[in-house]
């Protein structure tokens, strides 16, 4: 037992020795990755991206003063908080079929760093790629830092990389399964972004095999928030009849990636001229910040009756009503409606006003080919938003109430005039009788 208390210690008498004689041995260094981004925030496999990192060493001394021993025979040491980073690299990370988030920088990564002073911090990017057909999901590839002092472990960051197969779609708001040819017909589709991030360059094209014509070719959206939509409108003027395939190709970029997609809605073009408005009262000016009134007659020529008839001006002003609805019409039915058009919202000079008739027959949503009718507006004086029925009521309201006030005034002098001509009557006859 004696030989075991002395065997110990001798050891803690060692080990005392050891750790005054090696005091150089202190914390590790404060080297840490204090911030990190990715652009693309989200990627698709194949694509591209940056992973920038801020990398500091959050030592706030200069300097580490340590003293050993006691005050007649003690050693101090003063030792240099500034590290010196070796390299720094990013760890792949795989899914389950082995196709992983990679830096093209390798496991070479960057190095010669030099010492990093204590509270000095500076910016690293890395050019990151999702490979082709990796599953989505999320990621974690590690950043490694190795520092010089080879006593210390490598520091280890994992960063998050999400992967998302989800894109951009295109949706048919307004898009007739049936137009007519000869004339041109209003489609309307929405944009819409289904990614968890902004989304640029956005532009919606006609495909070049379409025997259609487009007007425009193509439309340029740009940005588009993540969940937002963006409604766009094209004009189709069909010159055969038959069915067809509308080819609309849209591309985008996410982050510096390019994507393509292609868009195929099936149509058919046939003759619906049967259906058709017809203008009757047309304005060639209006003056400015006044308004005209633009009259029209619907005629069914189908031996059919069709329904939910709506005609729809085309135009940036006011116009009221923004829409007509007509309902049911049955075979060689006739029906007027008018419009009236605010100049308030357009220059001087010449416009355009279009007008379409939508209906269905059956279960089958048709839509007729745009009339136009072109106008110039004109300088005048302003007048306030009435429709032309309002202001003719008003106008002959006034004129009623002026007839009222003047028969107010002129009835009592008339009945006066009739009781003084009576009594005159009555005095002269009885002037005679005496």
């Amino acid at each position: 037992m004696k030989n075991k208390n002395l065997i110990g210690l001798i050891t803690v008498s060692v080990l005392m020795t050891i750790t005054v004689l090696n005091p150089t041995i202190a914390a590790e260094p404060s080297i840490m990755v204090t911030n990190y981004e990715i652009f693309p925030p989200e990627f698709m496999p194949g694509d591209r991206g940056i992973l920038t990192l801020t990398i500091q060493n959050t030592e706030t001394q200069a300097t580490t003063t340590e003293k050993y021993g006691d005050t007649t025979d003690s050693i101090t040491i003063v030792e240099n908080n500034g590290v010196v980073i070796n390299k720094i690299w990013v760890n792949s990370d795989y899914d389950d079929n082995g196709k992983k988030i990679k830096s093209t920088a390798g496991t070479t990564g960057y190095k010669d760093f030099g010492n990093i002073a204590p509270g000095a911090s500076f910016q690293l990017s890395f050019e990151l790629i999702a490979e082709e057909n990796i599953s989505e999901g999320y990621y974690f590839p590690d950043v490694k830092i190795d520092l010089e002092k080879g006593s210390y472990e490598d520091i280890t960051f994992p960063i998050e990389v999400r992967v998302s197969n989800e894109t951009v779609d295109l949706i048919s708001t307004n898009v007739p399964s049936k137009i007519s040819v000869g004339g041109a017909t209003d489609i309307s589709l929405s944009v819409v972004n289904k990614r968890n991030n902004n989304i640029d360059s956005i532009t919606i094209s006609s495909d070049e095999n379409n025997d259609l014509d487009f007007n425009p070719k193509s439309i340029f959206i740009g940005s588009l928030e993540s969940g937002k939509s963006e409604d766009i409108l094209f004009s189709i003027n069909p010159s055969e009849m038959g069915k067809k395939i509308l080819s609309l190709n849209l591309s985008y970029k996410n982050g510096d990636n390019q994507h393509y997609l292609k868009y195929d809605i099936p149509i058919e073009i046939i003759e619906v001229l049967d259906v058709a408005p017809i203008f009757t009262d047309l304005p060639s000016t209006i003056k400015k910040d006044k308004s005209a009134r633009i009259g029209l007659e619907i005629y069914n020529a189908k031996t059919e009756s069709i329904t939910g008839v709506i005609i729809t001006p085309i135009i940036e002003t006011t116009v009221i009503p923004s829409q007509y609805f007509i309902g049911t019409m049955d075979p060689d039915d006739v029906f007027s409606a008018s419009f009236d058009i605010y100049s308030d919202m357009l220059d001087y000079g010449n416009h355009t006003i279009k007008f379409k008739v939508s209906f269905k027959q059956g279960s089958e949503y048709y839509e007729t080919p745009s009339i136009s009718h072109s106008f110039k507006v004109i300088s005048g004086e302003g007048t306030n938003y009435q429709s032309s029925s309002n202001d003719n009521s008003e106008s002959s309201g006034a004129f009623g109430g002026d007839i009222f006030s003047m028969c107010i005034i002129i009835i009592p002098i008339i009945v006066v005039i009739i009781i003084v001509y009576v009594i005159w009557r009555w005095k002269k006859g009885r002037k005679k009788n005496e």
